[in-house]
């Protein structure tokens, strides 16, 4: 509920909109970002070797939260807000663009075998996320993946739900919904569930999942049948 009866936001409601408004500076969202953010990237690290990677976009990219991990690829990092984006310049001197990704293209040559969404798509709702992704599927290589790593909304009441519901990004999504939006265009390589906390406390669940480019698979499979 917005408003308490006395016509005043009510405080949780206060506390959440302060905290969107301090993170949309990038210096506190780095500071609020860097002692997990490592620790999100661990399953990403596991499953991949990243400095393999070709070409990589880093969607929703921030004022460069990722970009360190990408020194031996050619990187392009996309953002729709343009404070994030100056300073991720000034941070690496690399490529970045102010954009809509919905709507970003490159020629067929240029396209991406490593496209990242580091906790993006909870912050988007669901017509969006779907549009995203479908988007994102014309501007990967036939032999490239896409990377997601994403905030779930436990099913039980925990700590991690607690904060979930908190977060700044208003569409945490249960583990199975998160499935059903990935699946839609990608054949999925790995999908995993993991813990972000301290002390032994989940403080976040999230989710990694590597897919495939879904029409990738299908002429895959039809190459291997001779058609």
């Amino acid at each position: 509920m917005p408003h308490s009866e006395d016509g005043l936001a009510s405080s949780p409601n206060r506390g959440r909109a302060l905290t969107e408004r301090l993170l949309e500076h990038s210096l506190v969202y780095r500071a609020w970002q860097a002692p997990f953010a490592e620790r999100k990237f661990a399953p990403l690290r596991r499953y991949n070797d990243i400095g393999a990677a070709r070409r990589v976009l880093d969607v929703g990219c921030g004022p460069g939260t990722n970009t360190a991990h990408f020194d031996r690829s050619e990187y392009l990092g996309i953002d729709f807000n343009p404070d994030y984006v100056a300073t991720a310049r000034d941070r690496f001197r690399r490529d970045y663009v102010v954009a809509d990704v919905t709507t970003y293209t490159v020629d067929p040559a240029k396209r991406f075998d490593f496209i990242l969404l580091n906790s993006l798509l909870h912050h988007i709702e669901t017509a969006g996320v779907r549009r995203i992704l479908a988007h994102l599927a014309t501007l990967l290589t036939e032999d490239g993946h896409i990377h997601i790593l994403d905030l779930v909304l436990p099913d039980h009441m925990s700590v991690g739900r607690l904060l979930a519901h908190w977060d700044r990004g208003h569409y945490a999504r249960p583990l199975d919904t998160w499935r059903t939006l990935f699946t839609e265009h990608f054949e999925p390589v790995v999908l995993e569930p993991y813990p972000l906390g301290m002390a032994g406390v989940a403080l976040w669940n999230m989710v990694y999942f590597k897919g495939r480019g879904r029409v990738a698979v299908a002429a895959g499979r039809r190459g291997k049948n001779g058609e």
